[in-house]
């Protein structure tokens, strides 16, 4: 009798996320200099006050040193200090099909300067799959979105994260932040 072969990579489709958010790390960012370690402070998150569902970073006490909430020159996130070369860009799927058919002679603008930055991250809250599949609104093509994704992957090499829910994408612009800080 044959046997199934074993698989030794899971199936994407079977693969399980979890909801709980990394730790931050225990100890952080330590510098040597001339032998002695210095204590690097925390960072402080800046959210756009013209973000209309702003992303909390409640659940990552232990990464920011606290958030203001102020006008930014460019994008939705920074860190204090840091506006002029570290944005982050966040768009759930409604606004990013209007982005980039309605909007897009505007939209494409932002992107552009985001790219001349040093960080600059593009995250959508929504899976790749949703941006593939048929709008049951409006006439805008999932292929057009798609292929504006990877034009402003390729020309401006500005990256994007696709997130599965809101949450993570709090997680993901968290630690991007966070990391950013300590580059």
């Amino acid at each position: 009798m044959p046997r199934k072969p074993r698989t030794l990579i899971a199936s994407p489709l079977e693969w399980q996320m979890s909801a709980s958010p990394i730790s931050h790390p225990i100890v952080p960012v330590l510098a040597e200099r001339g032998g002695t370690q210095l204590r690097t402070p925390l960072p402080v998150a800046v959210v756009d006050t013209r973000e209309q569902i702003p992303l909390s970073f409640r659940r990552f006490k232990g990464w920011f040193a606290g958030i203001e909430m102020r006008a930014l020159p460019l994008g939705d996130y920074s860190v204090a200090g840091m506006e002029d070369s570290c944005v982050v860009e966040r768009k759930n799927l409604s606004d990013l099909i209007c982005s980039f058919s309605q909007n897009r002679a505007v939209f494409v603008k932002r992107p552009r300067r985001i790219s001349e930055l040093p960080h600059g991250l593009l995250v959508i809250t929504a899976p790749l799959s949703q941006i593939k599949s048929a709008y049951p609104y409006g006439r805008v093509s999932p292929n057009q979105v798609t292929q504006s994704l990877i034009a402003v992957l390729t020309g401006l090499r500005l990256p994007f994260v696709c997130t599965e829910t809101h949450e993570l994408g709090e997680e993901i612009v968290a630690s991007y932040l966070y990391q950013t800080f300590f580059v």
